[in-house]
């Protein structure tokens, strides 16, 4: 089971392109055995970066047996679309998810934003990012009542259920819902509303206006901000002993991902560098380290993160007192 006093967390998100099944297995429970608190699967069902068209696993089917073939990390999908599913059938698979885990699993959730997925699977895209974030409002309520036994209904725009019955229950007590984004108005506003945990991402200036957001968004609501673990993609990590060899294979990672461009501003360097870095998230309060571990699952960062970086970056964190964020959620 996951350790839910942990004072820092490190996730691990394999993505599900360009890549096969025992590939990603091994990277996933490779994670685990380096002591990994989180296992995700990104939810594309065409890759996202480079060609599109190349081989993507799909998610839900993938995690669910590297949730019956792991035992300890907390696991899901960062993060899952909410325009795919059904919002009722994802609150029956998250459940689902949660039995095969015994009891790890975390439902996580955004509006979607990858027009070409839609359109290839008649997916219904919207007219704009606005209305998927009122689609996303509409599901939330549904998706939190079916976890916590309720029997939801709903008669909104867009989703139509009538009292939805989920049995048997998730084994949690109550199964964490994470949102992912960081639009200033909406999806933050829906994070001090609905969320156990908030997953965003960027630069750590970014990061600390957002938050201050999110923040002002739970004193209008009256939630207490404290309650909501933060959370955050770090980005593609390459760690290696010179900074030109980190960048050169960073590079490669992305070249072999269909030809995409490498990404920029991502944790690459030294383990002196991406710690820097790092440590700037911790002091912020962000203290669940989500990295993206595209194939080839680059082995020798996934081991210095979890073995040379996770010490330092504990011994920078007082272990919080008190505090549900960090401590009352997978």
């Amino acid at each position: 089971m996951p350790d839910m006093s942990a004072p820092l967390k490190l996730g691990a998100d394999c993505w599900n392109s360009y890549t096969d099944w025992p590939a990603w297995l091994a990277a996933m429970q490779r994670a685990e055995r380096l002591g990994y608190d989180s296992l995700w699967a990104p939810d594309h069902i065409y890759p996202p970066n480079g060609d599109p068209y190349g081989p993507c696993l799909e998610p839900y089917m993938a995690i669910a047996p590297v949730a019956a073939m792991t035992s300890r990390p907390s696991i899901g999908l960062m993060v899952g679309a909410n325009t795919y599913r059904n919002p009722a059938l994802v609150a029956k698979m998250v459940t689902t998810l949660d039995h095969i885990s015994g009891g790890r699993a975390i439902l996580a959730i955004g509006s979607a934003w990858n027009e070409i997925e839609h359109t290839g699977f008649g997916f219904d895209f919207g007219d704009s990012p606005g209305e998927r974030l009122r689609w996303l409002r509409e599901a939330l309520p549904v998706i939190r009542g079916m976890l916590d036994g309720k029997r939801p209904s709903a008669a909104g725009g867009h989703y139509h259920m009538q009292d939805a019955v989920n049995e048997p229950l998730p084994l949690q007590a109550h199964l964490p819902i994470l949102i992912g984004g960081s639009g200033r108005r909406v999806t933050l506003r829906l994070v001090a509303e609905h969320a156990d945990i908030c997953n965003i991402g960027g630069r750590p200036a970014e990061v600390r206006e957002k938050d201050a957001v999110l923040v002002g968004h739970c004193e209008v609501v009256g939630r207490d901000e404290r309650e909501i673990e933060r959370s955050i993609d770090v980005g593609v990590p390459t760690i290696r002993d010179s900074r030109a060899e980190a960048e050169a294979f960073n590079v490669s990672i992305f070249e072999g991902h269909g030809g995409a461009a490498p990404w920029a501003n991502q944790p690459v360097g030294t383990a002196e560098d991406v710690f820097e870095l790092l440590a700037e998230y911790v002091a912020l309060g962000y203290h669940h380290l989500v990295f993206y571990f595209p194939k080839p699952f680059d082995e020798e960062t996934m081991t210095r993160l979890a073995t040379e970086i996770r010490p330092r970056l504990e011994a920078l964190i007082d272990r919080p007192q008190g505090m549900a964020g960090a401590t009352d959620h997978a």
